[in-house]
């Protein structure tokens, strides 16, 4: 593929991607991890660092333009909540890139698909988990689940290249009992200094020089992921959240599927 047109196709799928974040309040890496190594042909922990860079972009930017749709006063009134699931996710983080720069590709890539199967249930199953409620736990107990569930949210991020949202957000709604909405935009707010605890530590271990040739293709990309970040973020209070999760985690079974049968190339 030349480059003129690879950097048209990254500029799409970031925009498109971004319309799916900006909806729910994801960095839609998820969505991307597949495209960047079945489609652009990245090996997988290249697409993970490139994934975690656009995925800063759109959670930053879908952060900012979905607080004028959920409101930031709600965001900030609920900052012991951010706190809580922010410090285990990382430490999640930093641990997380210590497996994913040792770890065999082709491992790696079996992780990846058993990670995305089972975001897609959650989506799928998303009206069964949510019509549970919240847990009526005590504070103690819930703020120390709160903390085990960012630390196992922060090494899939790191590991893996994703935010982390759809775990996340049935987290925020099952033990705070945060509306959905609402959810999303915390979720953001967790998400963005989990993704760059990430690249932080790719960048102490020097592996951010392997994506340094790619710079104009991960400009296209964050550029469409902008784009369709504000779009998304403005279709949120148009579009039923139920149908919208069942679509997403159809999409992202059948991306699992299309990766699972995807052979890693050679470093």
């Amino acid at each position: 593929m030349k480059i003129g047109k690879r950097n048209i196709w990254a500029f799409a799928w970031g925009a498109l991607v971004g319309v799916l974040g900006g909806l729910i309040g994801l960095g839609g890496a998820e969505f991307r991890l597949p495209v960047l190594v079945s489609f652009f042909n990245y090996r997988t922990l290249q697409a993970i660092i490139i994934n975690l860079i656009v995925s800063l972009v759109t959670v930053t930017f879908s952060f900012v333009f979905r607080s004028g749709v959920v409101g930031m006063e709600n965001v900030v009134a609920n900052w012991a909540v951010i706190i809580n699931i922010l410090a285990g996710s990382l430490i999640g983080s930093y641990v997380g890139v210590h497996y994913a720069t040792r770890i065999n590709e082709r491992a790696l890539n079996r992780v990846v698909v058993v990670f995305l199967i089972f975001l897609s249930v959650v989506l799928i199953g998303h009206n069964l988990i949510f019509s549970l409620g919240s847990f009526q736990l005590p504070s103690l107990l819930r703020i120390s689940f709160g903390f085990l569930a960012g630390m196992i949210i922060g090494i899939f991020s790191s590991m893996l290249g994703v935010a982390g949202g759809e775990l996340i957000i049935p987290t925020i709604i099952l033990l705070f009992a945060v509306d959905i909405k609402l959810a999303g935009s915390l979720s953001l707010a967790i998400s963005i200094p989990t993704i760059v605890m990430g690249l932080f530590k790719y960048r102490s271990k020097q592996r951010l020089k392997e994506v340094k040739p790619e710079q104009e293709f991960i400009g296209s990309m964050a550029f469409g992921s902008i784009l369709g970040a504000f779009i998304g973020s403005n279709l949120l209070r148009y579009v039923s959240s139920s149908l919208l999760y069942l679509i997403l985690g159809t999409i992202l079974l059948l991306s699992a599927l299309k990766l699972a049968k995807h052979k890693p190339t050679k470093n």
